[in-house]
């Protein structure tokens, strides 16, 4: 009797292989013979579950995306305003362990994503949901007299974003001079930059 396949188990094992070779070796090490030997399949293999390497890759991606996007609604739930910017931008950081490995995943996209069409498609739309999501967030906020700013909220926005960023490539590269508690004192001092000035 023929083994029966399951299909999905595979791939999410070949996007969980590449994963770890990514988080262990770096993104230019994920070749399509390491992620085979890593999964414990051969080259071959693959060919049946995705169309080239991109794919996988484009799979990896979202599928780290789509663990984010599950612990952030059970953090944002109930939340509005300033306090779900200050959690989102919070769970954007390497605070932890896990996140340290998402960031670490995400920022080995970003050179990749410069050679790869569909990477950089991908990348662009996910950025571009964040940034919809904090620009949102600040609107809310300012409507409630939470915060206060003449500047523009796209570009507050901007340098959020572009904070947040930053300082996850500061903690990667420079962990023993940025640790977690700094992080979250430096984005903790820019969001109450925003706050009214009390009487």
């Amino acid at each position: 009797m023929p083994k029966i396949v399951n299909h999905r188990e595979r791939r999410e094992e070949v996007v969980e292989a590449t994963r770890r070779i990514i988080l262990r070796e770096g993104i230019e090490a994920a070749t399509t013979r390491a992620i085979a030997r890593e999964a414990g399949y051969s080259n071959g293999v693959l060919t049946h579950y995705f169309a080239d390497k991109d794919d996988i890759m484009l799979s990896a991606l979202h599928s780290s995306h789509r663990r984010i996007v599950e612990r952030l609604r059970g953090k944002l739930a109930g939340l509005t305003g300033l306090a779900a910017l200050r959690e989102l931008l919070l769970d954007n950081l390497p605070l932890d362990d896990e996140r340290v490995q998402e960031s670490g995943l995400e920022i080995g996209f970003w050179s990749r994503s410069m050679t790869s069409p569909a990477l950089h498609q991908a990348q662009r739309a996910e950025a571009e949901e964040l940034r919809y999501l904090v620009r949102s967030l600040l609107g809310t906020a300012a409507e409630a007299g939470e915060i206060t700013t003449t500047e523009d909220l796209d570009d507050v926005a901007e340098r959020l974003l572009a904070l947040v960023d930053g300082l996850s490539v500061h903690r990667l590269l420079y962990p023993d001079r940025l640790g977690a508690e700094r992080l979250e004192r430096l984005l903790g001092a820019e969001l109450d930059r925003l706050r009214p000035i009390s009487a």
